[in-house]
């Protein structure tokens, strides 16, 4: 995170405390970057009014943005005088803010988030989601969770592949972790999870020990883990292998440490695929009380840079 010297603050209007804001400011303090606090605005009544020219209507747009920058500045001499500050007309707040980040190069993103009822989740994907689908750069989703010294930061790592993309991921988001631990004084812990045993197998081979298999597995993916481990001077105390899905394990887990942070890889699905499949983020990002940062895999091409 020291490397990230042009952070993006994407500002919450609903309300005065602005969590992202502040841990970008906590950030900043140790590693000299550079906050932008950015807003995107949108009132669809300002587009309806037809007994105004089109110049009337962008003078009052004009004017409304004005005074959110106002606003907006008024807030962040809370934080820090320097900050500088960004407020956009745009119907459609995450492609504002990719465009911002498309522009101007910024080398992380954070955003406070907030709870996301399931059925809205599928009927209209929130803008957290989008970002963690479609944001190139690495992104802190912000929750309440304070980063005290001496605190825990939970890697996410999937060692039971074999593929060089999730071997890569690893590696990055291990990095990450470790360079995140030196900046904010915290040790680092890995999480990994295995499949249990497979319920038809069991059923259709009766002299399977289902109990043997599952110790088979978890010894696996422990040793894989403590090889990874190793080449970061990792020691075993740090290491956490548990049967089960990937979201329930990484929150067991994040509970279990009471966790600051919690850093995955994701892949980015879009479309049909990310409705009926989804990403290990999405289904751990609410379920989270602690910060979550998404990092995206080497070479990934983002949709919105189609």
């Amino acid at each position: 995170m020291e490397s990230y010297q042009n952070i993006l603050v994407v500002i919450d209007p609903t309300t005065i405390e602005q969590k992202a804001l502040g841990r970008a400011c906590t950030l900043a303090k140790r590693s000299g970057a550079t906050i932008t606090a950015f807003l995107s605005i949108f009132d669809f009544s300002y587009e309806m009014t037809t007994m105004l020219s089109g110049q009337e209507r962008e003078a009052m747009r004009a004017s409304v943005v004005n005074d959110r920058e106002a606003w907006l500045q008024d807030l962040c001499e809370d934080y820090e005088p320097d900050i500088i500050c960004k407020v956009v007309w745009h119907n459609r707040p995450f492609e504002a803010i990719l465009q911002e980040v498309k522009d101007n190069n910024f080398d992380v993103v954070l955003k406070s988030t907030h709870e996301h009822p399931t059925l809205q989740s599928v009927i209209f994907t929130p803008t957290d989601w989008h970002l963690i689908r479609k944001c190139w750069v690495p992104l802190l989703l912000v929750k309440e969770h304070q980063w005290p010294e001496n605190g825990h930061i939970l890697a996410a790592v999937n060692v039971g592949s074999e593929e060089e993309e999730h071997k890569s991921l690893n590696n990055k988001v291990t990095e990450e972790a470790l360079n995140l631990s030196r900046l904010i004084k915290a040790d680092t812990h890995f999480v990994n999870s295995y499949p249990g045993t497979p319920i038809n197998i069991a059923i259709e081979i009766p002299e399977f020990d289902a109990n043997e298999y599952n110790e088979t597995m978890k010894q696996h993916h422990f040793d894989v883990m403590k090889a990874h481990a190793e080449k970061y001077q990792i020691e075993d105390k740090f290491l956490h292998v548990q049967e089960g899905l990937p979201e329930d394990v990484i929150e067991t887990v994040a509970n279990e440490i009471d966790a600051e942070l919690v850093i995955l890889g994701t892949v980015g699905r879009t479309g049909l695929s990310a409705v009926l499949i989804g990403n290990t983020a999405e289904h751990v990002i609410d379920r989270l009380n602690c910060d979550l940062l998404a990092l995206k895999p080497d070479g990934y091409c983002s949709p919105f840079l189609k």
